[in-house]
């Protein structure tokens, strides 16, 4: 390998030592499966190509590849000789030889049976040729086929995977066994920079499954939808995929039109229409014939009712469909990507965190119509009710790999739990007997009579499967403080008016009140005056008539759903209470920092470098600080994952303190809060039921826009 080293580093002088390493281990592993200078160009071109100086071709990199070839010794006869083992250049035919031709019957693969010439073949050295054969055959069939592929600059992501040479030669060769829907990727690796995210995983994802992804924050689960969606990881050919990432590019395009231009099969059916129609020759018309029989096969007159159905469930009322998508904002062009995706109804689905651009009404909508997707879905998604509603399967991200779970969210965590107790068992239980193996070993070591013994307990052990414990995962912990009782009445709204002018009311006549150990959840959609009410609350906005009565003593703590803009990036989560609350010891600010679980390294590491759950817990430590004793939360779920969600439904549970809540998430609302306001039709209302009572109007608002 030293020619070969450098050749490539002094053809190649961009090249790093990962990249080289890579080659090297692809040249070394294969060397013997190499059949001509092609395969090694199929093995290792398109890296070179990669690393290549601007204006080197193809042509110089089968160039390098033959130099190569030449370079490893494989010009030579390769068919002749391989590994010091001579090949036959045509069958022989053994019966046809005489006897007398065996004169020496020496051979390792013969012994003697008799004394006579008889010869019989070493049935033990035949099965030790045979197993290296077959290993030989598996090694030319499968290659390691590393890919270190970056998904753009910016996030420095790449991805590897170990391939099947031979399927990688019949798909080339256009070469395939119908049609597959189920999609296994196997044996990959997936890697943000020099930090490792997952390493050996596989997983299947079978056609009319819907998949849940989940683990904790920073694990890679958006990243792993990245890989898949731009083709990173080897997916089977003609499967479609789509990845709700980017909100749609805002111009003249209406909203409706929008969808349906998600269906291109559609759409160029009919572009081919309006062509031919124009023709008016007997050609044109058979051919338009045709059209209209493809049309009627995809069912195109039913497209704009589909769309409409969507777009409705996810929020667009008749007027809003209408309208040209650079009218909306961003969170609604994202609501108009997820409509895209939904319309062209892809073979694979994948989402990202879909309820977040999503009020209530909607994710209701969207849980009831996923649950008749024909195709397949992967999903990332935080809210516990949502997996539940919508997933067949869970796959855990965890300690770099992904274990599959069958049934939903609330199956997967008994499962778990299941899966763990008889690990931890079966390794307390090994342990125990490798402890009792080498005490026996230990005791008659030096004992001449029991030397056979004590040589079978070793082996014995030698045989043993390497079984891990159970991986203990830190508990996520939140912790509101402690504060005093406020007594009533503690938070009223009475004949409360709030316009941005007299022609624009939001809210018109609220009466409500609040006490000091309240648990109150703000419902309704997006734009119904949730946020607004908070701000009337909290004293920073001014009703137009009516008044907010507040304690005296009362101390608001408020989470906005904005509160990562409000965060200093450029210090440490120490640096930033000291900003703001100067005057303390570092340990006292730590110890702050610790009751909502930064802590250690966390607390002196850039806010910038923290993930969003973690700015998150900083955020919440910034509000907490001062000891509010009433808790405004707009969307305190964002950016958390299921445990911290968890774990804040606990915090809010043990806090002595007043709570409004304005949340998406069904499971905390339905944990935590004993009231429910709905914010609906300019006015905001008290709801005697509680949730299911909430859920059953939403659910009987939508049942004629459900498509079944």
């Amino acid at each position: 390998m030293e020619g070969c080293e450098e050749l490539i580093k002094e053809t190649f002088p961009q090249i790093n030592e990962d990249i080289y390493s890579y080659i090297e281990s692809i040249l070394t592993v294969s060397r013997d499966d190499f059949e001509n200078p092609e395969e090694i160009h199929e093995a290792v071109g398109h890296v070179l190509l990669e690393v290549s100086n601007p204006g080197t071709s193809e042509d110089d990199v089968r160039d390098v590849c033959q130099q190569i070839w030449e370079l490893l010794g494989l010009d030579g006869n390769k068919n002749s000789y391989r590994n010091g083992i001579r090949a036959l250049n045509a069958p022989v035919q053994m019966t046809g030889l005489g006897a007398d031709v065996f004169t020496e019957t020496t051979s390792i693969w013969m012994t003697s049976g008799r004394d006579d010439s008889s010869t019989t073949v070493d049935q033990k050295k035949l099965q030790k040729a045979e197993d290296k054969i077959r290993q030989k055959q598996e090694r030319r069939d499968v290659a390691v086929v590393r890919k270190p592929n970056l998904i753009g600059q910016e996030c420095q992501a790449s991805a590897a995977q170990v391939m099947s040479k031979k399927e990688t030669k019949m798909e080339s060769k256009g070469v395939a066994g119908g049609r597959v829907q189920d999609i296994k990727i196997e044996n990959f690796d997936i890697a943000f920079g020099e930090k490792v995210l997952i390493q050996g995983a596989s997983m299947t994802l079978s056609f009319g499954r819907r998949y849940g992804l989940v683990g904790k924050n920073g694990l890679g689960k958006t990243t792993l939808l990245k890989m898949i969606a731009h083709q990173q990881l080897k997916i089977p050919p003609g499967i479609s995929v789509l990845h709700v990432e980017q909100e749609v590019v805002g111009d003249d395009t209406l909203a409706i039109d929008s969808v349906l231009e998600a269906d291109t099969v559609r759409t160029s059916l009919l572009a081919e229409e309006k062509r031919l129609s124009e023709l008016h020759t007997a050609e044109a018309a058979t051919q338009l014939s045709e059209v209209y029989v493809q049309l009627a096969a995809i069912e195109a007159d039913k497209a704009p009712a589909l769309a409409s159905v969507i777009l409705a469930g996810l929020g667009f009322s008749a007027e809003g469909q209408k309208r040209a998508t650079k009218t909306f904002s961003g969170g609604w062009r994202m609501r108009l990507a997820l409509a895209r995706a939904l319309f062209a109804k892809p073979d694979l689905l994948l989402l990202d965190e879909p309820t977040n651009m999503l009020d209530l009404v909607a994710i209701i909508w969207l849980e009831n119509y996923l649950q008749t997707w024909p195709s397949t879905i992967l999903v990332v998604s935080h809210d516990r009710h949502f997996l539940d509603e919508v997933a067949t399967d869970i796959l855990y991200l965890n300690s770099q790999v992904i274990d599959h779970y069958r049934g939903n969210y609330g199956t997967f965590v008994k499962t778990k739990f299941e899966r763990q107790k008889n690990q931890q068992r079966e390794w307390d239980a090994q342990q125990q007997l490798r402890a009792h193996t080498q005490e026996f070993i230990d005791k008659f070591r030096y004992n001449a009579k029991r030397a056979s013994l004590v040589q079978s307990k070793l082996k014995f052990l030698e045989r043993l499967p390497i079984l891990k414990p159970v991986e203990k995962e830190s508990d996520v912990i939140l912790r509101f403080p402690e504060v005093g009782t406020l007594n009533p009445p503690v938070l009223q709204l009475d004949e409360l008016v709030f316009g941005y002018n007299k022609d624009n009311i939001v809210l018109n006549k609220v009466n409500l009140s609040a006490a000091s150990d309240s648990r109150i959840c703000v419902v309704g959609e997006n734009g119904a005056g949730k946020t607004t009410l908070l701000k009337l609350v909290l004293g920073e906005l001014q009703p137009l008539s009516g008044f907010v009565h507040a304690h005296r003593g009362i101390r608001f703590g408020y989470f906005s759903q904005h509160h990562v803009d409000q965060l200093s990036m450029d210090v440490t989560p120490v640096g930033l209470l000291q900003q703001r609350f100067p005057g303390q010891t570092v340990e006292e600010y730590r110890r702050h920092l610790g009751r909502f679980g930064v802590s250690g390294d966390l607390a002196l590491q850039s806010i910038n470098s923290l993930s969003g759950g973690q700015k998150s817990r900083v955020a919440f430590t910034a509000m907490c600080y001062p000891g509010p004793n009433f808790l405004v939360l707009d969307e305190p779920t964002n950016h958390l994952d299921v445990e911290t969600i968890e774990a804040l439904s606990i915090a809010i549970q043990n806090y002595n303190g007043g709570v409004i809540l304005v949340s998406h998430d069904e499971r905390m609302i339905r944990n935590v809060c004993k009231e429910l306001w709905i914010c609906g039709n300019g006015s905001v209302s008290r709801i005697e039921g509680g949730f299911d009572e909430y859920r059953a109007i939403v659910e009987k608002q939508l049942d004629c826009q459900v498509y079944k």
